[in-house]
């Protein structure tokens, strides 16, 4: 069983959370973390699992695995079907893709041209910045 972690973000502790979303709130190094079974809180950089998730480790380990979703597919949902909010369900943001097809509703359909937008958007930006910003965002309704 995976191990569930607590982080101090912004002041606040948050979780628990599997190591792969304690990425979602910038853990680094000197980010305060806590499991269960540690005496207390410890820099993320000095717990061996950790430093490998974040890709510190001396013995060069690999960073965490990709997401499994492409910014291919993403982008040319988000053109094709982006007023239905395709592109959001797809990558796991289900309350984006609810907010896109009400706004594609109120707004009598105008809403299509920022979908069709952000597919060509999504198509163009490099993986890491398209995994930052739709994957590993905690906005559930991320667009630029």
């Amino acid at each position: 069983m995976e191990r569930k972690w607590f982080i101090v973000y912004n002041g606040q502790q948050v979780g628990p959370l599997t190591k792969y979303e304690l990425i979602n709130y910038g853990l680094s190094p000197d980010s305060s973390v806590w499991c269960q079974g540690m005496p207390d809180w410890r820099p993320a950089g000095v717990i061996p699992e950790l430093a490998d998730a974040i890709g510190m480790s001396p013995a060069g380990s690999m960073p965490p695995p990709p997401p499994a979703k492409s910014k291919i597919v993403a982008g040319i949902l988000a053109i094709f079907l982006g007023f239905l909010g395709v592109q959001y369900f797809y990558i796991g943001k289900t309350v984006g893709g609810i907010i896109s097809i009400v706004l594609t509703l109120v707004t009598c359909g105008l809403w299509e041209i920022i979908p069709f937008i952000q597919g060509i958007l999504m198509l163009v930006m490099s993986d890491d910045e398209f995994n930052r910003k739709y994957l590993y965002s905690q906005s559930q309704f991320p667009l630029f």
